[in-house]
């Protein structure tokens, strides 16, 4: 059984390393991932997961198809994936000594069974962040094209005073999820 993975997030790969997952393809699906008015961050995540391993099913239609998106969220609000850094100061800003979640869809495209779908959900609280903590993170460049402008595997971290959930769910897969999803569709996962 094939497995194609619909990301090209290199920390996606090395996570589904961990459960014993290596996909056969990577094939990063080319979809809009803007957020419509209304949609709330558990629906946009979801959405996404599942407009991703749809897209790419449909060039492999004999394989498993893979697929997730990350959100980070202030309430109903969902923060941006960071390009620049103005936008990173202002997610920073927003992020300073509150609690947000971090939210992955994952959708697996399972041949001639139709799209299955789960949702990781991990609770962040980050320290109150002085003016030189925002600078000293913005010269990093972690942050470029995460979610919410932070990245927990790398310096980020250090903001990070509490968090409940799946760690790997905020790196951008969360494997308990994962491997039931697999592991469902006959994937051969320990």
């Amino acid at each position: 059984m094939r497995l194609v993975l619909a990301s090209a997030s290199p920390r996606r790969l090395d996570l589904l390393a961990r459960i014993g997952a290596v996909p056969d393809a990577v094939v990063p699906a080319d979809i809009d991932e803007s957020v419509p008015p209304g949609e709330l961050p558990r629906q946009h995540a979801l959405r996404l997961a599942r407009e991703k391993a749809a897209a790419v099913a449909a060039s492999e239609g004999d394989a498993l198809v893979l697929a997730a998106d990350t959100v980070v969220a202030v309430g109903r609000r969902i923060l941006p994936k960071v390009e620049d850094e103005a936008t990173l100061r202002a997610c920073m800003k927003l992020l300073s000594g509150r609690r947000h979640r971090v939210l992955t869809g994952v959708a697996l495209a399972v041949p001639g069974r139709g799209i299955r779908k789960r949702l990781g959900e991990t609770m962040i609280a980050m320290k109150r962040l002085s003016d030189e903590e925002i600078d000293y993170y913005a010269g990093h460049g972690e942050w470029r094209g995460k979610a919410g402008g932070y990245a927990l595997q790398g310096y980020g971290e250090v903001y990070v005073r509490h968090l409940a959930g799946s760690y790997s769910n905020v790196v951008g897969l969360p494997l308990g999820e994962t491997r039931l999803l697999l592991k469902g569709a006959g994937y051969p996962i320990a």
